[in-house]
Formats: C-alpha cells, structure tokens, sequence
C-alpha cells in the first residue's frame, strides 16, 4: 500500500543540517535560543529549545558566570601558591 502525503520536500533537506537549508541560510538575525538549540544538536536543529527567550538566556547567563568563576578561581588559587 502507499501512502500519500502533503510534503514536497527534497530527501536531501530533510537529512542535512538545518544551517544549510534554504529557508533558513539567508543571513537573517537568529535568537538565542536558536543559537543554543544549534549548539547543542550539532546544527541539526534550531527549535529545541522553543521560542521563550529564558532558557537562551539561562544558559548564556551560565556560560559567562563559568567562566568569571573560572578566572576568579585562577587568579586567587595561584596567587596563594
């Protein structure tokens, strides 16, 4: 039996990443999120982490708070040594 569906998309489109897409590469400003949900699947996918700008932040805030503490951590830790 086959079966028809409504999509018209090339096999190549829906196998690669979603960076190299044509409806998504067109230099247009991405959003937080879209930029961690691509970080975190490897470019697979920019909707992952939905559209509420929180958990972007969430872990943008996170990323620079590692790092100060890191460099923090650093800078004491061998000023002591």
């Amino acid at each position: 039996m086959i079966t028809k569906t409504d999509f018209n998309l090339p096999k190549n489109e829906l196998v690669g990443p979603v960076v190299f897409r044509p409806d998504f590469n067109k230099s247009e400003v991405i959003t937080v999120n879209q930029a961690w949900s691509l970080f975190f699947t490897g470019g697979q996918e920019d909707k992952v982490l939905g559209i509420n700008p929180e958990l972007g932040r969430f872990f943008t805030y996170l990323f620079i708070g590692v790092g100060v503490a890191g460099t923090l951590w650093a800078t004491i830790f061998n000023s002591l040594a």
